[in-house]
């Protein structure tokens, strides 16, 4: 191969390796994003993290600010995580990324869950007082809603 197409070849070798930074500098602005999880199935779940880190991915994690909120049956994710390495490891990397989690205290009471050890990681700082009403509020600071 002739040499002058080699350091161009490599460059842009270099850049498609990236995931999504280099091309997502130029295609997309900052997003606020609420990823919005009542269902309890852990394959879909797992899904779920993978379509926020991919999100991530495309945007980037300095230009997003994401929220999941959790209601109902989807404060399980939190409770599979005790057990499901992938959610747990799905889960450690978004908060790495400045992801936030959200849990409903409608459901923390009604279900009489014990926030400390029935969830995986998560904090009495990461209580909501309802679920549904922080995602309007959410909407309505700007955050573009997201059910996957």
């Amino acid at each position: 191969m002739n040499k002058r197409f080699i350091l161009p070849l490599a460059m842009a070798a270099a850049v498609f390796a990236l995931p999504g930074t280099a091309l997502a500098d130029s295609y997309y602005s900052e997003q606020k994003v609420v990823y919005h999880v009542n269902h309890d199935n852990e394959q879909r779940q797992v899904g779920a993290m993978r379509n926020i880190q991919n999100h991530i991915n495309a945007v980037g994690a300095d230009r997003m600010s994401i929220k999941v909120v959790m209601h109902g049956n989807g404060l399980s994710l939190l409770q599979h995580a005790k057990s499901n390495e992938d959610l747990k490891a799905f889960v450690d990397q978004l908060k790495m990324q400045d992801v936030d989690f959200q849990v409903c205290n409608n459901t923390v009471v009604g279900r009489n869950i014990d926030v400390a050890n029935d969830l995986y990681d998560a904090s009495e700082d990461d209580i909501i007082p309802s679920g549904v009403a922080h995602l309007s509020h959410l909407q309505q600071q700007g955050y573009t809603y997201v059910r996957p």
